[in-house]
This record gives structure tokens, sequence and C-alpha cells, in this order.
């Protein structure tokens, strides 16, 4: 029997698919092709010419938000292996199939003591993802522990080796993005490792170790070791950043979201400067409308702008504050809401929601913030 026609035959293949379940935020859209490969071999065997165009490979669809019906064939990848090259030297490299599900590498790695992508936990999508996205999270970005990427190259079909400066990574950002369809991910090798390395200096990892485990001073978790034992274990910095993001995101099986919606921008300090005083100026205003019926004009503090400075000189502000300085937490449009307990999120609050409901708010958004902070929000999550 010839190998192509062994290779088309364990494939899923379906015409006019269903991609509500392949994208997080559930919207209900369909394509006109769905193929799902096994092995790399059967990807590099399709008939390419021959299939409903456009062509898109997708993930998990947790960062899209599909604007309607897809008129071409969607591929997803079903190559799921970990693989460990373990020298015996404190760097443990791992080869991941482009298909597993990203946090269950992260349990993997977390499961055998190695330190280095536990603060990425719990967020939603697959491997090959990750190293297009360069998703990140309490400090730790994908960039920090990928090692190299393996890809078919499009034009050819031929096997391509990235190393990670190769890449230009940025925030949220990768040479992948700019080359869109040319290169299909198939595999990452990650490079973690095992000396005791936890990062605790972001969002709160600090307090939430010490309320789980109150044992835990954030002196004594700086320390390798306590009475001759290791302070912390990976496996306990994921539990830590697992209990945040429970408290602050929405689970994507009860609630469809992409999640952080948008990016947080970065700004010259100058402009920042500028919306420290906007925000004392409507604190202000605020305070006197306050006070105005009770003959009362006793100010309100200045709120503090949250901020990140950045060893460039310019300032990372986030997104979320801007959006919630302006009241738009909880606020619902149709189908579409911000959520109540982050504003960083657009959730797919009736279940129901149309594309057309979340960018109607997308957009109320970005135009409020623009007229208000002379800042443009970029959504983080791809359309298409």
């Amino acid at each position: 029997m010839p190998r192509f026609f062994v290779y088309l035959c364990s494939m899923k293949r379906i015409e006019n698919y269903d991609l509500s379940s392949h994208n997080t935020f559930g919207m209900k859209v369909r394509c006109a092709l769905y193929i799902e490969y096994d092995t790399v071999e059967e990807l590099q065997n399709l008939q390419w010419k021959e299939l409903p165009q456009p062509i898109m490979h997708i993930g998990a669809g947790s960062n899209l938000l599909f604007t309607g019906d897809f008129p071409g064939t969607v591929l997803h990848s079903a190559v799921k292996y970990m693989k460990f090259v373990d020298m015996g030297l404190d760097e443990v490299l791992m080869t991941v199939g482009a298909g597993v599900v990203f946090d269950d590498f992260v349990a993997r790695c977390c499961e055998v003591g190695l330190w280095g992508a536990e603060n990425l936990s719990l967020i939603p999508g697959e491997v090959g993802a990750s190293a297009v996205q360069n998703i990140g999270a309490y400090g730790v970005e994908a960039k920090d522990i990928i090692a190299g990427v393996v890809c078919l190259d499009t034009t050819d079909w031929s096997k391509t080796i990235f190393k990670t400066p190769e890449l230009a990574y940025g925030y949220r950002d990768s040479m992948f993005k700019h080359c869109k369809g040319r290169y299909i991910v198939t595999s990452v090798l990650f490079k973690l490792t095992r000396k005791y390395s936890p990062k605790l200096d972001y969002g709160g990892v600090r307090a939430a170790l010490e309320a789980q485990y109150p044992g835990i001073t954030a002196a004594a978790a700086a320390s390798v070791v306590a009475n001759g034992a290791p302070v912390l274990t990976p496996q306990m910095v994921r539990d830590a950043i697992i209990g945040i993001r429970r408290t602050k995101l929405p689970d994507p099986a009860e609630k469809g979201s992409a999640g952080s919606f948008f990016k947080n921008p970065v700004i010259p300090r100058e402009h920042f400067e500028r919306i420290e005083a906007i925000a004392a100026d409507r604190a202000a205003a605020a305070s006197s409308k306050a006070g105005s019926g009770s003959g009362e004009t006793a100010g309100t503090p200045a709120p503090a702008v949250p901020h990140f400075d950045l060893p460039d000189g310019t300032v990372k502000v986030p997104a979320a504050w801007l959006i919630d300085s302006l009241g738009f937490r909880g606020a619902v449009r149709g189908g579409a809401k911000v959520y109540d307990k982050q504003p960083l999120v657009i959730v797919n609050e009736s279940g129901t929601a149309s594309p057309e409901e979340i960018m109607a708010l997308e957009q109320e958004i970005i135009t409020k913030v623009w007229e208000t902070y002379d800042i443009e929000l970029h959504p983080e999550v791809e359309h298409v």
C-alpha cells in the first residue's frame, strides 16, 4: 500500500467542520475543511494546492477571535510527545511535540523537579503556539526557556531548525508573526534546570506562597535551603501561580474568553508622567463632585498609577488599570462582558455572544482609552 495513502487515512479530515471546540472564546463558526494530523510525515504528504484556501494552522485556539466562518482549511497538530535529553548536568533539555497541551508540559517539569516553566502554569494553549506567541506570565516568557524550535517550511516542506536568538522574540511577538503561514512548528526544545531558581518578584507570587504555605517567609524563599532542605519546589510555585490565576481569570470551559485581550502598552517616561497627571485630575474632579452635595470639597489622594520601569527608560503600564480606571469592569454589551475579576479579559458572558458583539466592546475600550490617555491599546488576541 502506498505510504501516502496510509498517512491520509490516519488523519482526521472533516468538511464543513464546527470550530466551537477549537477556540476558547466559543465562537460558533465553521471552516470548509478541518485536518488534524498525528505525524509530521502526514503533514508533509498533504496535497497542499488541492486544499480549500486559505490555509491556517491553529493550536487550541486560546488566542484567537474568529470574526466569522473560515472559508478555507484549518490544520491542527496532534503530534504529542515529551522527551528528556538529560546529560546529568544542571541544565536539562526537553523536546516536546507541538500538539502537547502547554500546561501538561509545565506539570511534567514540576513533577520531576525542574525549574523554569513553573511561572507559566495554567496558561491555555499548546506547545507549538507558545513558541509563536511568546506567551508570558509572572515575570517569565516562553523565550526564557526555549532553546530552539523545529518547523516545516511550507515553501518546500523542508525541516528547519531555529535557535532562539534567530526568532526575534519580543513582548508577545516573534519572527513567526511576521511571516504568517510560512512555518509550521512541529516541536519545541526547552531548557530547564535542576538549579534552585524560583522567580517570585512579580504579581503577588511571594504573597501567594506565604498564604498557601504559612511556614514560608519571603526571606526564606530567597534561600536555597533551610534546615538542610530546599525551601521551595517547582511544584509549590506552580500551585501558587495556579491559585492566583484561578482567582483572576475565568475557566474557558465555563466562560468563553481568550485570556488577556490587550497587550500592556509601553510608553516613554514623559508620556507616563502625563498619565499620572491625568489620573490626579480625574481623581480630584471625582472627589469634588462627590463632595458638592454635602458642601465638602475634601480631596481624595490621587491614585498611584501602577507601572513597570523598563531598562531602556520606557514604562510599561498595565492595560487592566487603564481599562478599569474608565469604569469598564463588569461592562456588558450584548453577550460580551468585561470580566468582573480582571478587566483585561473580555468574556463570552452569554455563551452565545457574536464576534460582532466582542469586537464592538473591544473598540469601545480602545476608543475611550485613546481619548482619555492618548494611548492606543492593541489586542493580544488574533482576529481571524
